[in-house]
């Protein structure tokens, strides 16, 4: 185009940035998309009443779903989970083998975050000794889910970054569910806020207008070096002698 002239750089830039830009844009959409699906299926299952432990082996898809247990914890094989935060204060969640009585299973109770500021004094809590009844919900870790590594104690409790629950049962030789218990909040439970997803649909989607935004604003650049680069060579042809 004669008006237009952005030259070879510039239109290799854009060519190869602008895809990308609008790419991430939509996939930042779809990831909003994902997680109010999540969020909206979250709020069902919570809403429901809570079943049986046994109830899960005719459910394909447990996560999240309500259930009452009763039994008894095994205070001697704690976890402590390493590295949780709650509004800015570092912090462990505690981990404990539950015995569920009526399903036979044994289960891995998350009985919610503990503060730990002071990484010189072992975070401290209590455990029932009693039976007890409790509810909770399913959680089962997206993607490939808790890895047992980099353990930093070899003792119980034991400190660790990530847990695989089949892992545990292997090394307590006992027969257990693949997945997590998170406890509603009660007396057995300490902090039990658990975050859905780690960040909410409105960010992703304030991603996305950001990434929109700066394909635009690469576009907008590219046609206006064109169209000055143009201008340029005009310039220099019409002010050449004859």
């Amino acid at each position: 185009m004669k008006g237009f002239h952005p030259g070879l750089l510039p239109s290799l830039v854009v060519f190869a940035l602008l895809p990308l830009l609008v790419w991430l844009g939509f996939w930042q959409l779809d990831r909003a998309a994902e997680k109010r699906a999540l969020l909206a299926a979250f709020e069902v299952r919570r809403a429901a009443e809570p079943v049986p432990v046994s109830a899960l082996e005719l459910t394909a898809e447990p996560a999240y779903t309500r259930v009452v247990l009763q039994g008894s914890f095994d205070a001697a094989h704690s976890l402590l989970l390493d590295s949780r935060t709650r509004a800015g204060v570092a912090g462990v969640e505690l981990l404990q083998p539950f015995y569920d009585q009526p399903s036979g299973l044994w289960l891995l109770v998350n009985r919610g975050w503990l503060p730990w500021p002071d990484r010189r004094v072992a975070p401290q809590f209590s455990t029932p000794e009693a039976q007890i009844k409790l509810t909770g919900w399913v959680y089962v870790p997206p993607g490939e889910g808790f890895l047992l590594k980099d353990a930093e104690s070899t003792g119980w409790p034991r400190l660790v970054n990530a847990v695989e629950t089949t892992a545990l049962w292997q090394t307590l030789g006992r027969g257990g569910a693949p997945f997590e218990i998170r406890l509603d909040p009660g007396a057995a439970a300490y902090q039990a806020d658990w975050p859905i997803v780690a960040m909410d649909p409105q960010k992703n989607t304030g991603y996305a207008v950001q990434w929109f935004a700066m394909a635009l604003a690469l576009l907008l650049l590219f046609i206006y070096l064109g169209i000055r680069n143009a201008r340029d060579v005009d310039d220099e042809f019409s002010t050449e002698p004859d």
